[in-house]
């Protein structure tokens, strides 16, 4: 049997894998690495335990530092586990740092890579996600694109060739875990010191972490801003980088209306999302998780990260700034049925399908 070395290090790799893993461990022996990138139990360890995803042959415990530091440190050392496993195929998800690392180990050991979610363009290299997944796609000897507009990129970069769109593992997820929701998953929200949070009965569901939103108090005042002026409350999620700037802010200005939470799991994550009057966020995710559930999204960035998504304003732009916020969200919103650019909810299926047809 081949053998495949997975590599993920953040949350929505470990979504991607539990779909993705469920039917690649039918035809290949995987070894997963994880680089540790994201290590807190709320952003790692509840997603592996949750979505019954194998534990990880390897942790590699590298977090934090600067993006040369913390990505130096796992070249070398997912190096020198490809080198101990001498695997067929590396395969590889999204655009982390743990991505770029582990694709220029493959790459420098001839070690063909498979790269899930390839293709994605936001159009600015200030972005290091952009830097990741560009790098990612230029070594890849299978990509595969969620999407068509995604495969569009990767065909002006000279890659067609190596592309296939197979449909988003994350779609696959969210069906998946949705049909398996019983509630009791809203029962499980914390605050800070891990008391139960009571779920209001009408809420919206923010998302916010990404540094440029989360880096100055003007910036992440704006957004609370917008949010307390709701008809109803917001649960926000806090990830543990912003969480100290988070509650001081909400005790220094009195946000009644902004229930601040610690971390989700994902099943929480998509049934607050498919409970919401509405969703608010920066990430790229949430913002598809809130499409696929026929959610109206506000995602907080300058730059467009999923096109499909934005169609009939089902997902819009907005400035960290109160009144644009507003204004966004107070769009009508009407989602087409028919209209479904992230596949058919069995790319997991195709992706192992083109990685058997590579390595025949």
């Amino acid at each position: 049997m081949k053998k495949i070395c997975t590599v993920v290090g953040a949350r929505p790799q470990f979504i991607k894998l539990a779909v993705v893993s469920r039917v690649l461990r039918k035809e290949f022996r995987e070894v997963l690495i994880h680089t540790g990138q994201h290590y807190d139990y709320n952003m790692s360890d509840v997603f592996f335990e949750e979505m019954d995803i194998p534990r990880p042959d390897y942790n590699l415990g590298i977090s934090g530092g600067t993006h040369g530091q913390m990505t130096g440190q796992m070249l070398i050392k997912i190096e020198e586990v490809l080198m101990k496993e001498q695997p067929d195929m590396v395969l590889l998800f999204g655009d982390t740092n743990s991505t770029m690392a582990a694709a220029m180990a493959a790459v420098k050991l001839h070690i063909p890579v498979c790269h899930v979610e390839a293709g994605n363009r936001f159009g600015t290299l200030d972005s290091p996600e952009e830097v990741n997944r560009t790098v990612t796609d230029h070594v890849s000897a299978i990509n595969l694109p969620c999407t068509e507009s995604s495969l569009r990129f990767l065909e002006r970069e000279g890659l067609g060739h190596t592309a296939t769109v197979v449909g988003d593992p994350m779609y696959d997820a969210f069906r998946y875990y949705t049909e398996r929701l019983d509630g009791g998953e809203l029962t499980e929200l914390t605050d800070f010191a891990g008391s139960p949070v009571t779920l209001p009965e009408t809420f919206y569901y923010m998302t916010c972490h990404r540094q440029e939103n989360t880096d100055t108090d003007e910036k992440l005042r704006g957004i609370f801003d917008a949010m307390e002026a709701l008809d109803a409350p917001t649960i926000y999620p806090v990830h543990p980088r912003n969480h100290q700037r988070a509650e001081r802010l909400q005790r220094e200005h009195g946000y009644r209306n902004l229930i601040l939470t610690a971390p989700v799991g994902y099943k929480t994550s998509i049934s607050l999302v498919n409970h919401a009057k509405k969703v608010v966020t920066d990430s790229g995710g949430v913002q598809r998780e809130a499409f696929f559930a026929g959610k109206s999204c506000v995602t907080v960035l300058d730059f467009v990260v999923w096109p499909e998504t934005m169609k009939d304003h089902c997902n819009q732009l907005a400035k960290p700034d109160k009144a644009d916020i507003l204004e966004k969200l107070s769009a009508s919103v009407t989602f087409d049925p028919a209209y479904q650019p992230f596949g058919d909810g069995h790319s997991a299926e195709k992706i192992v399908e083109k990685i058997k047809e590579f390595l025949a």
